[in-house]
């Protein structure tokens, strides 16, 4: 049976490479980022796999797919001088790899022990001193520790993210699986000086993030 590191290498070789991921230091980053680490025990086996995982014990908390988080991270353009923020229900595996391209990372996990769990991968396993992780809401973000070059939202939203948006820097964007319409789509926003302008990168599917799901509308 292949080894954790050798499986780590074949995902990034057969899922991420393939899918026009080009940026090499993103391919190192994921490469060096033990995913199995931001998994319990039980689910450890299951890191590699080209899907979603939802976190056992946990409300709706899910590992994006690794393929979607990178072609994300790669359209986000992480600099070596950024300020990142990654925000979604466990963003610690995100954060991680953003940790490796970017400054300074904050991440916001959805509970205090999925954010426990995450800073003892980053400081163990990943050896990563310049991520901060907290816990809170998706949909919140961290405006007291902004603003941000570049916000990655680790799942996906029905609805726009205002309160995110308002914690970029201008000239910063956010990434993200926008769930409007059918298929949904990865999006890139960007903020100039007066507006906010988006463009839409590739299809995609994620789970919703808890607090960025659509209300249903009221019918007579």
């Amino acid at each position: 049976m292949p080894d954790a590191l050798t499986t780590r290498f074949n995902m990034v070789d057969s899922q991420v490479r393939t899918a026009d991921v080009t940026d090499l230091r993103l391919i190192e980053a994921m490469r060096a980022t033990p995913r199995e680490a931001f998994l319990p025990a039980s689910q450890k086996a299951l890191a590699y796999l080209d899907r979603d995982i939802a976190l056992d014990g946990e409300d709706n908390v899910y590992l994006i797919k690794p393929v979607v988080l990178a072609r994300l991270l790669q359209a986000a353009e992480i600099g070596l001088t950024d300020r990142v923020l990654v925000t979604g229900g466990a963003a610690g595996y995100a954060a991680a790899i953003a940790g490796h391209l970017a400054a300074e990372v904050v991440a916001v996990c959805a509970t205090d022990k999925i954010a426990a769990a995450s800073r003892t991968a980053l400081s163990s396993a990943c050896g990563l001193s310049n991520v901060t992780v907290t816990a809170g809401e998706a949909r919140k973000g961290n405006a007291a520790a902004g603003p941000y070059d570049v916000i990655v939202l680790d799942g996906a939203t029905e609805v726009i993210p205002q309160t995110l948006y308002e914690q970029l820097k201008p000239g910063g964007r956010l990434v993200g699986v926008f769930a409007h319409s059918v298929p949904p789509r990865a999006t890139i926003v960007t903020r100039s000086a007066a507006d906010f302008g988006a463009r839409t990168l590739f299809d995609a599917t994620a789970p919703i993030l808890p607090g960025l799901k659509r209300l249903p509308a009221f019918t007579f």
